[in-house]
């Protein structure tokens, strides 16, 4: 299993990219009243059939003729559902897929957020031809960064050019702070 949340989204993300997603969703929604901590990534990438989907947890399917299992989907499933969340996903054929991962919060077993900042600013530099709108919300206070209002003003400008990558990370740190006052959770 991997050993924090973020690197859940990270996988799952890398998956949206690789099935031609030309934007991903990213909502991280951490409700302390309410004890859970929802995760959804949703993209407009190729989808899957129905069979797909019933198997897509199954950690020796894979779509991918790279390697003969796929642990990401799988683990993720387990991390929520072994704190007594869930999980589920929602995918069509040519129209895209949507990850939902529910952990509750106080459960002993619940790995942390770890560094969500990280996971979001590798996305955006890393895939300069996919778009990310991601929504961090910390009991009832939110942000939302959205890279086509990036590319509106930076143009052609890439989003790995040293200076726009420190800014997003900063813009990224900033916002977050602002939001959660900096708590590890």
């Amino acid at each position: 299993m991997m050993p924090e949340i973020s690197l859940n989204i990270l996988d799952v993300a890398e998956n949206s990219t690789r099935a031609g997603a030309t934007l991903v969703t990213i909502t991280v929604d951490a409700d302390f009243e309410a004890d859970q901590l929802t995760v959804t990534i949703e993209d407009n990438g190729c989808g899957m059939t129905p069979e797909q989907v019933e198997r897509v947890t199954d950690p020796f399917f894979t779509s991918r003729t790279t390697r003969k299992v796929g642990l990401g989907v799988p683990f993720f499933k387990l991390a929520a559902e072994s704190t007594g969340g869930s999980f589920s996903i929602a995918s069509k054929a040519g129209e895209g897929t949507c990850v939902t991962a529910v952990f509750i919060l106080s459960h002993i077993d619940r790995m942390p957020l770890g560094d969500i900042t990280s996971t979001i600013h590798t996305l955006v530099v890393y895939h300069p031809d996919t778009d990310f709108v991601y929504q961090y919300r910390f009991n009832g206070r939110s942000f939302t960064m959205d890279t086509r209002q990036f590319r509106q003003i930076l143009g052609d400008v890439p989003f790995d050019t040293p200076e726009v990558s420190d800014y997003i990370r900063e813009y990224l740190n900033e916002n977050k702070l602002d939001t959660d006052g900096g708590v590890s959770y």
